[in-house]
């Protein structure tokens, strides 16, 4: 368990995981909390906007039902009638009746939210208008609101909102009910009251729009501390407003006040003495709330699922290819080099795998190379060898053989016998890793070429351009005979006109190239082709043909010993001829140039070594950059 915990993949599984279910609980408690805030600074905003327009919505309304009343109890006609003692005939009476009905029509179809006028004098007369055909309550003397607007002082007395109409026994549908008395200002008396009844609607809507949820509750309070009825719900009572709550003094102002768990708004209406109270709790005000605590507590555990499900997904792609990447460092470790680290991940890891591969065949290729230089080397020195036949022999024979042709006079022969004398000693020799000086081997083609002057007799010609700071260079031995064997071999032996061979040595940055090119026979394009196809997919050493050294293992030597980049290029042209590229590195006590390849070429071409029929040498001695 302990070495569990302490692995990469747990470390950060546990790591993401409680960054981000941390980062989520963090982020939804701030949520939650702004939210709650910002929810009651909301419904605090609705509730005073509600209570201002409700407020104002009933004092246009109340204002117009108090003209509505005054147009009844100031009119001069019907105050001279209700103030008659009694008609001097039925005729009379009965003309007044339609008189006063008619003002009442007049009145009552100006509006159409009234439900019925009611004007009852101090004789018992009592004048209606409404819709319908009225039954009005014998006992209405007896009743709190005729009793509240007989005692009044002239203001007006809003009755409320009830069920039913308060005076009509047939009138079933809800009305606010208000009312003032008549006065006989000539006398100074009471005359009368008028009653009426609005339809109440509009009011209930107005209380309606005060509740912000299913159990808020609207109260209406008088200056005196009673409470207007406000609801048309059987067996319903005013709610209780909490002493300590302070009421609103100036007419539309509102105040919205947290008490108790209720939110409570409050304002004075401007046309009357009455103070509107909401109440709202709040199980009502915290519904949305609720709800967003439960989808939010949805979310944070899908979130932290998700979160689990990322953090180990993430943690695995980070592990799971170091992982592999350890098992193939195990393999290395114990010898196999053949593996390889395939994975698509981070790019750091990406980078680190790539290079861990590269490193491994790189390794691997060193390995191999040192495996087939040693095999190729040990192979060209067996070939070597096995080409001599007693050299010492072999050499002390060549040399009597010169020194005869020489007491002869025979120049040309001895210098052939000679040659090939030196040639046999350079070949026989592979100490040191088979690494010579450039100059050992221009002395070798040296010897090689003044055979080969002598044979052509003539018909070729040899330029020999390397500068002397070349010269002390170490270069692998056989390294330019093979190619100009094949050049006098294949090019230009056949040749039916003067051939000509040059060697040229010229520096590129880190790199000398030595390029042997001749204007012989060349090559088509299939045959150069498989030529270059050969050098690049050499034979196994051990089942190669056994002959000399060639282009084969010349081009492997280079590429074991200085890496692929350098070997054999070859370029040819049927017709034209072949010109052959060995690619060298430059070594320590070679002293870099400035001056680029053309510019070199340019400024001692036009001095060349010639190679003469009798094989002399002259190498460049006033070159000056």
């Amino acid at each position: 368990m302990s070495r569990s915990l302490h692995s990469i993949h747990n470390r950060l599984f546990i790591l993401f995981l409680f960054c981000m279910a941390g980062i989520v609980l963090l982020v939804s408690i701030l949520f939650y909390n702004r939210t709650t805030t910002q929810f009651h600074e909301k419904l605090g905003e609705i509730a005073q906007k509600n209570v201002s327009q409700t407020v104002g919505l009933l004092d246009l309304l109340l204002g117009s039902y108090d003209s509505l009343s005054k147009s009844i109890s100031a009119n001069v006609d019907i105050v001279r009638l209700l103030g008659q003692k009694s008609a001097s005939s039925p005729q009379v009476e009965y003309i007044n009746q339609n008189y006063i009905t008619t003002i009442m029509g007049a009145i009552y179809f100006s509006r159409d939210d009234l439900v019925g006028i009611h004007v009852i004098g101090e004789n018992g007369k009592i004048y209606d208008y409404s819709n319908s055909m009225n039954v009005i309550d014998p006992e209405y003397t007896k009743s709190s609101w005729y009793q509240q607007i007989s005692g009044s002082s002239g203001q007006m007395v809003w009755l409320g909102v009830f069920p039913h109409s308060i005076i009509d026994q047939v009138e079933d549908q809800p009305v606010f009910a208000f009312g003032r008395p008549i006065f006989n200002l000539n006398e100074q008396h009471q005359i009368g009251i008028v009653l009426i009844e609005a339809r109440a609607d509009t009011f209930l809507t107005a209380m309606n729009n005060l509740k912000l949820g299913p159990h808020s509750e609207v109260n209406i309070v008088t200056g005196d501390g009673k409470h207007i009825p406000t609801s048309i719900e059987p067996n319903s009572k005013p709610g209780t407003i909490p002493p300590h709550i302070s009421l609103p003094q100036i007419p539309g102002q509102v105040n919205v006040q947290q008490n108790n768990s209720r939110l409570i708004a409050a304002s004075k209406l401007g046309t009357t003495n009455w103070t509107i109270v909401s109440s709202t709790p709040d199980r009502d005000l915290n519904v949305e709330l609720t709800q967003t605590k439960r989808y939010l507590f949805i979310v944070v555990t899908v979130l932290i699922v998700v979160s689990a499900l990322i953090a180990f997904i993430v943690s695995r792609t980070i592990s799971s290819p170091l992982k592999r990447l350890i098992r193939e460092m195990k393999q290395v470790e114990n010898g196999n080099f053949r593996g390889m680290v395939t994975v698509t991940s981070y790019e750091e890891i990406n980078s680190l795998v790539l290079s861990f591969n590269h490193m491994v065949a790189r390794i691997e290729e060193l390995i191999e190379r040192v495996k087939v230089s040693s095999v190729s080397e040990k192979n060209a020195e067996l070939h070597a060898l096995q080409s001599q036949v007693n050299p010492h022999f072999l050499y002390n024979t060549l040399d009597m053989i010169y020194w005869m042709l020489d007491e002869k006079g025979n120049d040309e022969l001895g210098d052939v016998v000679l040659s090939l004398s030196h040639m046999f000693r350079y070949s026989s020799h592979w100490e040191d890793h088979a690494l010579v000086t450039l100059r050992e081997e221009i002395e070798q083609i040296n010897h090689y070429l003044t055979i080969i002057l002598i044979r052509l007799d003539g018909r070729l010609s040899v330029e020999i351009d390397v500068e002397e700071q070349w010269m002390d260079l170490h270069v692998p031995k056989m390294l330019l005979q093979p190619i100009i064997e094949n050049a006098v071999k294949h090019g230009l032996e056949a040749l039916d006109r003067p051939g000509i061979l040059r060697v040229r040595a010229i520096p590129d940055r880190k790199y000398l190239n030595i390029i042997i090119s001749d204007n012989g026979k060349g090559m088509n394009e299939s045959t150069l082709e498989r030529l270059r196809d050969s050098l690049l997919r050499p034979t196994d050493p051990v089942h190669r043909e056994r002959k000399s050294i060639g282009l084969q293992n010349l081009h492997q030597r280079l590429s074991h010993m200085f890496g692929i980049t350098h070997g054999i290029q070859i370029e040819s042209s049927l017709g034209t001829g072949t010109a052959v590229k060995l690619v060298l590195p430059l070594s320590d006590q070679s002293s870099p140039l400035s001056l680029s390849a053309q510019t070199i070429e340019s400024e001692y071409s036009d001095q060349p070594i010639s190679i003469h029929k009798g094989g002399i040498v002259r190498a460049h001695s006033d070159y000056r950059r």
